[in-house]
């Protein structure tokens, strides 16, 4: 409870036009007693703003049950796991005791080592129970594919139905398919059918595997280095080979704020100019690698107000979206980190509340 009010009160005193009314948030995770507490909305200027999560997870059983021997490995190492499987109810709770009214779902792809059939059935479940829930409350959820990326054909197939008979809002993707990143042009018809379909790419990472040897030892490095990198690597794929040219409407939006990216973005300009032998004469970019981050759509999930403001002052407002990787618990003030954030104007916080996700997303906006 006080740190929600050193929150509020951070966030209160240059917030001209804003008003943020809410009781205290507590987090479940630790405490079996403690049970989510509402919050009540937040108005700017007058308009009640709707929060979109764009960065939340779930699973089915059903489509677990295809891994065979490997189905145990597929829930995260983590708390929040029960919750993956969703009891509507109770995700509405939690949904708004984090401030959040719309949750947009996604499920980490675990199917790309299976063959070609065993993917396109856990595909298939997915998709469907996906479908279901955003039919039950679409008020309160939209959600994103799965697709068998190791098979791009059918993995355009899988889009191309999933977007127009079930309704969903495209697709999540890992940062990369057994070790080939998207940029190969073996991944480019979904990433045209993506376009065609104007729909967004959600890349959740998986790990960098080829760093697990180092990643052993205290502190999970495999997810708090390894996560973030594997996206810096596939975002700096598509930029470097070109793919954001040849596919300039192309919506991907990329977890935990793009990785290392946005921090480092600026090195990529300086790259071919030092080192000029591992850089392509035949890829000209038609612009400034780091300009590309603007081209590109991030989730809020970096954790302190000022690594948000300096993400935006990277990418810009327009470009981000909440995320909060739910129901694992990695953020649980993320309007509040919103609110908190300086330097950001009232538009701003309207958009990276839920305007934005709105636009990118076709959803609606109220």
């Amino acid at each position: 409870m006080n740190q929600r009010r050193s929150f509020l009160k951070t966030s209160s005193k240059a917030l001209g036009g804003l008003f943020f009314c809410g009781c205290g948030l507590s987090h479940a995770a630790d405490r079996k007693d403690a049970q989510p507490k509402r919050l009540t909305p937040i108005f700017i200027n007058g308009k009640r703003i709707k929060t979109i999560d764009v960065h939340t997870h779930c699973m089915f059983q059903d489509a677990i049950d295809l891994m065979g021997e490997d189905a145990k490995s597929v829930p995260p190492p983590t708390k929040g796991v029960p919750e993956h499987f969703i009891k509507i109810d109770e995700r509405i709770k939690a949904m708004e005791a984090q401030g959040i009214d719309m949750q947009v779902l996604s499920i980490n792809p675990f199917w790309y080592r299976k063959d070609k059939d065993t993917a396109a059935e856990i595909c298939r479940l997915n998709n469907i129970h996906l479908a279901e829930l955003c039919a039950m409350r679409p008020d309160k959820f939209a959600a994103f594919a799965s697709l068998t990326m190791q098979d791009p054909a059918l993995a355009v197939e899988q889009l191309e139905n999933a977007v127009k008979k079930l309704g969903l809002r495209g697709a999540a993707i890992g940062g990369s398919v057994l070790g080939q990143d998207f940029a190969d042009p073996k991944f480019h018809p979904v990433l045209a059918k993506a376009q065609e379909l104007n729909v967004t790419l959600f890349i959740h990472p998986q790990s960098t595997p080829q760093l697990a040897q180092r990643f052993k030892g205290n502190g999970w490095m495999s997810n708090v280095i390894g996560n973030p990198l594997d996206t810096t690597i596939a975002l700096q794929h598509l930029i470097y080979e070109g793919v954001l040219d040849k596919y300039p409407q192309l919506k991907i939006l990329a977890a935990h704020g793009g990785g290392f990216l946005g921090s480092y973005a600026a090195r990529m300009d300086h790259s071919c100019f030092v080192s000029p032998q591992n850089c392509d004469p035949n890829i000209v970019l038609k612009k400034k690698p780091s300009e590309y981050l603007k081209q590109l759509y991030f989730d809020s999930l970096v954790f302190t107000p000022e690594a948000l403001a300096y993400l935006v002052s990277q990418v810009g407002a327009s470009q981000i979206v909440i995320g909060t990787d739910h129901p694992i618990p990695w953020e649980e003030f993320p309007v509040e980190r919103v609110m908190a954030t300086k330097g950001l104007s009232n538009a701003d916080r309207i958009g990276i509340l839920g305007g934005n996700a709105a636009r990118l997303l076709n959803l609606p906006s109220q």
